[in-house]
């Protein structure tokens, strides 16, 4: 029996990694898609798109990097090396921005579902449940600091 669960522990918390992977993926796809359009717009719609947008998605990406990391290396798992996606197809600066606000909402949709189904709970790793929360802090501000930024583009 005590076997039975070191086995299910082991099953859940490499599931639970698997899924912080995921919205660490659509975190890095977010990146791609907002460098791309940073280097098509002039220099100060840049400097205000790296402000408002790509710095809070950046910080995610690293914070989520960490937390996977960490989280791994506690319960004895693998690590994984996360690269940014190939480049789409070239796209308008406007549609580069949704494109990167989608992915930010799907990785936080990814880490609702995670944190609502208790898994970073039952696992007991505080440090985790705190790197999720702050990684979904900062997916939220993105979020609410693109509406004002695609009002705005492209005028």
């Amino acid at each position: 029996m005590l076997r039975r669960m070191a086995y299910v522990t082991a099953e859940a918390r490499q599931e639970l990694l698997d899924t912080v992977a995921r919205a660490t993926d659509e975190i890095g796809g977010a990146l791609a898609a907002l460098t791309e359009a940073y280097e098509q717009v002039d220099d100060r719609t840049g400097d205000r798109l790296e402000e408002e947008l790509f710095k809070p998605v950046q910080r995610a990406y690293a914070s989520a990097r960490r937390t996977h990391e960490s989280f791994a290396q506690r319960v004895e798992l693998p690590t994984r090396t996360f690269t940014p996606p190939a480049s789409h197809a070239p796209r308008a600066p406007q549609k580069a921005v949704e494109d990167a606000i989608e992915a930010v909402q799907e990785a936080d949709e990814i880490l609702i579902e995670l944190q609502d189904s208790l898994a970073p709970v039952e696992v007991g790793d505080p440090e985790l449940r705190a790197g999720l929360q702050d990684v979904r802090k900062l997916l939220i501000e993105a979020d609410q600091r693109s509406v004002g930024f695609l009002r705005v583009l492209g005028r």
